[in-house]
């Protein structure tokens, strides 16, 4: 049996020049199941409804190119984290762990699931920061962005930058360059 990986990717509420981790919350999750080679088996995408700031700035509109209806119509984090969990469901057993690029991604998801009492699957399943084991493979002398370690490995981005699931596919294309 092979086992899978999962990649997230989130898009948060900021405004230019960023906020403090502790003020952002999740507006959309973008997952990718794949195997170790990178191949996509599954995916999930849903957007989600900021409870403290429920109006996006202009900047973060922008950035993300998520409309303001999208987020009107979505459901909080706690109904679409059990969405996402129940979509993870069937493949428990063959996850070898989850990954992300970089560790904001894993501090959101713990703000957020320590925030709403929530337990999660993943909080028992490792988490590989891919941009700290990019640079590492790649002995860069720092950690680059999704969109120059594409390049560095002879990639182009597919799809639109700062898009949940688009984010997290291509941060999976990288996977089997990282992992042992």
């Amino acid at each position: 049996m092979t086992a899978l990986w999962l990649v997230i990717d989130l898009e948060a509420t900021t405004e230019e020049g960023g906020w403090p981790l502790a003020e952002m919350e999740i507006i959309e999750i973008g997952a990718t199941l794949v195997d170790a080679s990178g191949h996509e088996l599954d995916h999930f995408q849903r957007f989600v409804q900021p409870l403290r700031r429920p109006h996006l700035t202009a900047f973060c509109r922008e950035l993300t190119h998520i409309s303001q209806a999208n987020i009107d119509s979505a459901q909080p984090f706690p109904t679409v984290w059990a969405q996402c969990e129940r979509w993870l469901g069937p493949h428990r057993e063959r996850l070898a762990g989850w990954a992300s690029w970089g560790d904001y991604d894993r501090q959101q998801l713990l703000q957020e699931w320590h925030q709403h009492s929530l337990d999660s699957l993943l909080a028992g399943l490792p988490h590989h920061n891919l941009k700290q084991r990019f640079a590492r493979a790649r002995q860069l002398p720092r950690p680059v962005g999704l969109n120059m370690a594409l390049q560095l490995a002879g990639l182009s981005f597919q799809g639109q930058q700062h898009r949940a699931l688009e984010d997290a596919r291509n941060t999976a294309r990288l996977l089997p360059l990282v992992l042992p």
